[in-house]
């Protein structure tokens, strides 16, 4: 996979900061302190933009300003202005299907109930597009009570209790990027799929 352009989503601003919907951002903020980078308010992207290494090597780190239900606006209009395929865009999205601690890595798909991979698939016209799931768990089992509990959930913080877990995921979410870039998505998907962070790290 000739990897590009990495998407973080989340919601722009203090207020929505390190909360659930935003583990998208967490992951670029963390591989940009990795390399030194800092990212710069971008206008025309609708979005912040930090670069990282050179030439062949070269990956842009976008995180949409939009807010999450029209992130698709920022990324069409980077894939655009880079005249990048979509082929050569990674997506790193929240989802409170899967259980904090497991990752599903997809080379397409639907929205899967996400907003912001809705307003995604409705501004490039294509679900044909790699995203990386970062589990973040359900508030509740019963459906009604998630129902009523998803918003408070998703823009609420990790607790003291979660965070080792989140950081665990958070390494092995940068360690499956490289293996992106170096080995393709089908092998990168084999671990990160596979994943699952201990619960009780010592």
């Amino acid at each position: 996979m000739d990897l590009q352009l990495l998407v973080g989503l989340g919601n722009p601003g203090a207020r929505y900061a390190d909360t659930r919907h935003n583990v998208g951002f967490m992951v670029l903020e963390r591989l940009a302190r990795a390399e030194g980078a800092g990212f710069r308010n971008q206008p025309r992207l609708h979005g912040l933009l930090a670069e990282t290494g050179q030439g062949e090597k070269r990956l842009r780190l976008l995180m949409p300003q939009t807010f999450m239900n029209d992130s698709g606006r920022s990324i069409r209009a980077a894939l655009d202005w880079f005249r990048l395929d979509p082929s050569q865009m990674l997506v790193l999205v929240d989802d409170m299907d899967l259980p904090l601690g497991r990752l599903r890595l997809r080379a397409a798909g639907g929205a899967g109930g996400h907003n912001g991979l809705r307003s995604t698939i409705t501004h490039l016209g294509s679900e044909t597009f790699a995203r990386l799931r970062i589990g973040i768990g359900a508030p509740a089992d019963n459906p009604v009570e998630r129902r009523a509990r998803t918003v408070s959930h998703v823009l609420g913080r990790f607790s003291a209790t979660d965070r080792p877990v989140l950081e665990q995921v958070l390494g092995e979410v940068e360690a499956g990027i490289d293996l992106i870039r170096r080995l393709g998505l089908e092998r990168a998907a084999n671990r990160l799929n596979s994943f699952k962070a201990d619960p009780s790290p010592s």
